[in-house]
């Protein structure tokens, strides 16, 4: 089935959306999906709640411009992205779903390469790649985040930190499904999923160039701190434990490390990310 969907190059789009997102950031990602060398014949938009009338405006302007690809699913309340997502993934009516976020930007040629990673490795559950980050200004790019390339590295790497960048990713509906899809966590939706399917033997592999420019900022830095915070990276790691995915001791360090970086200051944070986590972009 999945080979007759890769010869056709039929894959989904699964983008959600909320009152707070601003317009023109919308209008930029859903143009850098609509310009694909390689055009989806499904993207699934789901609204998290009421929007506003300006996201409303934008949306029913792509309605009327791709009436026979863009399927919008409104959901009636504010349900989190996890939630929001759980019930994307099974509207989506193709094999290949490729992840979006309504604030990132993808290149013209993300998808097409994603879709000869599977086509080459058919064994392949999720594909994703580097990213490179800004603030304002897409042309001004300030670091890139960049995740293992291989199956093995990528476990390895998925036991102390986030293996893909979310907003790249493309994966198969079924095994997202058969893993239990996502769950109704905040901030960590993709990383416990990522651990649902690799615990579950689906095989990952990381395309070794930045094909999504992410918008990042202060916010960013902010959102990853606090109790609440603390507290879903905590369970997640006792969840990898409970798998036999990790060691106590490798959860130990984990969360001694998390306990550091959540209660920290901004700055202390920000400059973590910055200096170590990520990897500057020469001008």
């Amino acid at each position: 089935m999945l080979g007759g969907l890769i010869m056709k190059l039929n894959y989904s789009v699964l983008m959600s959306v909320y009152y707070k997102e601003n317009p023109e950031f919308l209008k930029l990602s859903m143009d850098s999906i609509f310009n694909q060398t390689i055009m989806t014949n499904d993207f699934v938009l789901v609204c998290d709640g009421p929007l506003t009338k300006e996201l409303d405006k934008t949306i029913n302007f792509y309605q009327k411009k791709y009436k026979n690809i863009l399927h919008v699913v409104r959901l009636e309340k504010n349900m989190g992205l996890g939630n929001a997502l759980r019930t994307g993934i099974l509207e989506c009516k193709n094999e290949l779903i490729a992840r979006m976020d309504s604030d990132d930007i993808s290149k013209p040629i993300r998808c097409e390469k994603q879709l000869n990673e599977f086509k080459n490795d058919p064994s392949l559950s999720i594909v994703g790649s580097n990213i490179v980050e800004f603030s304002e200004n897409p042309d001004f790019i300030e670091s890139m985040r960049e995740v293992p390339e291989y199956n093995n590295e990528i476990i390895k790497f998925s036991k102390t930190r986030n293996p893909f960048n979310h907003p790249s990713v493309m994966y198969k509906k079924s095994d997202v499904i058969i893993s239990g899809n996502y769950r109704n966590v905040r901030f960590m939706q993709d990383y416990y999923l990522w651990i649902d399917m690799l615990t579950n033997n689906k095989k990952g592999y990381n395309i070794q160039e930045p094909l999504v420019l992410m918008r990042a900022g202060n916010n960013l830095f902010k959102r990853r701190s606090g109790k609440e915070y603390f507290k879903i990276q905590k369970n997640l790691f006792k969840l990898m434990k409970e798998k036999k995915y990790i060691t106590r001791f490798q959860y130990i360090k984990s969360i001694t490390i998390r306990t550091l970086s959540s209660f920290a200051p901004n700055w202390v944070r920000k400059n973590l990310f910055k200096n170590i986590l990520r990897k500057k972009v020469s001008e």
